[in-house]
């Protein structure tokens, strides 16, 4: 057995064939961590125009207390705080190579961490879009009795099942955890797969 053999799942099988290098594994890693990380950021600028009233004509910070709560205001600020780390960890782990085994190996990819640092920017990005739920839904009931699309307000439906309101000030952080929990979980994603075969509840024109 080499260093990286080649996997064939269908066939349940390893096979040696070389591939000492694991270039391609850490490129290809790269390429998904600029990826998340740019998810994560697309996100974090939603939230923010949500809370911004000069952009979305909301309440400030998506409360109908500006100035005596403070809403959603450290909600986007833990979102940021994470856009920004994944920012940090989108840096390409395969341009930073340091030669090993008395330059035997003298160009290393760095593969390793270029794969395992995928896992944190993940959960970094998932509870950024946890975070986006939680606004999305506390504006669009500053907007009652208009509705949304018949999708958007299943999807508001799931996040009420899980968050309440936010009328006052109280800590987030299990409303994140819930919110961020219907992402990972793919509650959102089964609801939407299975949109075609659902009647809607009102006209959509």
């Amino acid at each position: 057995m080499t260093d990286n053999p080649l996997v064939f799942v269908a066939d349940d099988a390893l096979v040696s064939g070389g591939n000492f290098h694991a270039e391609p594994v850490a490129l290809t890693a790269d390429a998904c961590a600029v990826a998340i990380a740019e998810v994560g950021a697309i996100a974090e600028r939603r939230i923010a125009m949500l809370i911004d009233s000069a952009v979305s004509r909301l309440p400030p910070f998506l409360t109908g207390e500006a100035g005596l709560h403070s809403g959603f205001m450290v909600a986007h600020v833990t979102a940021a705080a994470l856009a920004s780390e994944n920012k940090s960890l989108a840096h390409p782990a395969s341009v930073d190579s340091l030669p090993t085994s008395a330059n035997q190996e003298d160009h290393v990819s760095m593969a390793c961490f270029a794969a395992r640092r995928l896992q944190a920017m993940i959960s970094n990005t998932a509870h950024i879009l946890g975070i986006e739920l939680l606004a999305a839904a506390q504006g669009i009931e500053f907007l009652r009795p208009l509705r949304s699309s018949f999708a958007l307000e299943l999807a508001h439906g799931l996040v009420r099942d899980v968050c309440q309101p936010l009328r006052q000030d109280r800590p987030l952080a299990d409303d994140i955890e819930r919110a961020t929990a219907l992402v990972t979980g793919g509650a959102l994603s089964r609801v939407f797969h299975t949109l075609p075969n659902l009647v809607p509840l009102w006209p959509l024109e």
